[in-house]
């Protein structure tokens, strides 16, 4: 194999993993129920109605999780807070012996050498805001903002004086399409381009928490979305226009107006110009893009595959359908594995934002293989070792071309619950049984420790 090329001097390295995925414990020490517990708890919205109550027993747990990182010799760990457990039903007082969690496992990452990375909001609403009566319920309610921003001031209160890396939010896209447009994720809601209220509301979360944490004394602040390249599937003007919807909704909605303070062109959706005329957006309110477009330390990047786009069929409600890639290999959830998509997403977002672009960070990228453990209890993924391995020369390749990527963290240190796939899909450098949550770190674990190493 070719050796890998030497990144930056002070370049990061990492894993990321979130709360309702691997934490269990819905119940223990005052949380109160998200959306996806109740989510998790209607027949037929997971895949063999498998549950999250224990997920990884990573609340009682992180004592091992930290050791399994200290061992890898990563720099960060992203970790997000769950909500529900610092504030039950969104408002009021903080939940003491849930921000008592939280500062147990940042003290203890801080005694292993490791600096805590913590996202603020990783899907898990508080169930009382969506079920609010006096309003559409969640981020369809603008107030939902402003409970995110205090809760924010809630958590960098107790932590600030140890976290120094924060981010607001992770990908808000996915949490509005496949939580509020289509109903495949919490809450359930199929409103289609309805949803776009709940587009802008995390957004004014996001800028009214930076300002929070900001406040609070926070140094380095970030948002972070999923990216994806969108790629014709052909040159014809209607698969090209198709591409150019995907990316105005998919990227354009969640990051000109962090940072360019503008909505990008929505004609394609039926909203008119709504660069040049945001009030074609009747959510959007004075001082909005304003709150919004808060100075940020850096960007996160989360990059699985690029997406193909097509020409609609007269019957599909959005410009565009998703189409399949010709001959790409996939993961076990059917995703393209293409690594120059990472490149084209780190130098796409270079050129096109410029100036206004803090520095980049990958936040999350990985992928899903099911392996069987051998007859000595070794699990050979090698396919995600292949796969890392490709992404890593990607991030290197952006790097040659100018962009400028601060860190790298792969998604995720253990195997999860997966949502709407519940444990079928296996992203983690660690296995983790489903009985005994027995930890076992996989080939790839070895493979990711010896590239910390070896970058050093």
């Amino acid at each position: 194999m070719v050796a890998m090329p030497r990144l930056p001097e002070g370049f990061a390295w990492g894993v990321a993993t979130s709360a309702f995925q691997i934490e269990g414990a819905p119940d223990e020490d005052g949380r109160g129920p998200s959306v996806w517990d109740a989510f998790v708890d209607t027949p037929g919205k997971i895949r063999d109605g498998h549950t999250a109550r224990t997920a990884c027993d990573h609340y009682r747990r992180y004592p091992e999780d930290v050791a399994l990182m200290k061992d890898l010799g990563v720099d960060y760990y992203r970790f997000s807070v769950s909500w529900p457990r610092v504030q039950p039903t969104g408002t009021g007082p903080a939940n003491a012996p849930g921000l008592d969690f939280y500062e147990r496992l940042v003290d203890a990452l801080l005694e292993a050498g490791v600096k805590p990375m913590a996202t603020l909001y990783h899907w898990d609403l508080p169930l009382a805001l969506e079920d609010d009566a006096d309003g559409p319920g969640g981020w369809l309610d603008r107030d939902t903002a402003h409970r995110f921003a205090e809760y924010a001031r809630l958590v960098a209160e107790r932590l600030g004086d140890r976290v120094d890396h924060w981010i607001t939010l992770n990908e808000p896209f996915e949490h509005m399409a496949l939580g509020y447009a289509l109903g495949e994720h919490a809450p359930g809601r199929t409103l289609l381009l309805d949803a776009l209220p709940a587009a802008h509301h995390q957004l004014l979360g996001h800028g009214l928490a930076t300002a929070a944490l900001r406040a609070a004394g926070a140094g380095h602040v970030m948002l972070t979305n999923s990216y994806t390249p969108a790629v014709p599937f052909s040159g014809n003007e209607s698969d090209l226009a198709a591409a150019s919807a995907y990316d105005a909704l998919h990227r354009g909605v969640f990051t000109d107006p962090v940072l360019l303070g503008r909505y990008p062109d929505l004609s394609a959706y039926g909203l008119g110009d709504t660069a040049a005329d945001p009030s074609a957006l009747p959510f959007v309110k004075d001082g909005d893009l304003a709150a919004i477009a808060q100075p940020l330390d850096g960007l996160g990047v989360n990059y699985y595959n690029p997406t193909r786009l097509a020409a609609p069929a007269p019957e599909t409600v959005f410009p565009f359908d998703i189409a399949e890639f010709d001959h790409a290999p996939t993961t076990d959830f059917d995703w393209p594995v293409i690594p120059s998509g990472l490149t084209q997403t780190l130098v796409d977002l270079t050129r096109d934002y410029g100036e206004a672009l803090p520095p980049l960070w990958v936040t999350e990228n990985g992928c899903s293989y099911d392996v069987a453990p051998g007859p000595d209890g070794a699990i050979d993924d090698h396919q995600r070792i292949d796969f890392l391995d490709a992404h890593v020369r990607a991030l290197a390749d952006a790097l040659d071309q100018g962009a400028d990527v601060r860190g790298y963290l792969v998604w995720s240190l253990l195997d999860n619950f997966e949502w709407a796939e519940g444990r079928h899909q296996k992203f983690g450098l660690v296995d983790v049984d489903e009985q005994t949550q027995d930890r076992t770190p996989k080939a790839s674990y070895h493979w990711y420790r010896s590239l910390i190493a070896d970058q050093a």
